[in-house]
């Protein structure tokens, strides 16, 4: 399963460990995901949203 916002798209984004000698690794940084019950059309749907989108407001949550 993809680390998609299903609201925004935002998506994993990258750079690299660097450490006290200046060695560097890649890395990825995560979105933080959660599943949320949505009110969608009449129906109740889940989705994958970040908190970003759900704090915004921008998934209506179902009851």
């Amino acid at each position: 399963m993809a680390a998609k916002c299903d609201i925004c798209g935002k998506g994993p984004s990258s750079g690299h460990n660097v450490s006290h000698a200046n060695n560097k690794t890649k890395r990825r940084w995560n979105v933080n995901l959660q599943t949320v019950r949505t009110a969608q059309g009449g129906m109740t749907k889940k989705i994958r949203a970040c908190t970003r989108c759900i704090r915004s407001g921008s998934v209506g949550k179902a009851a």
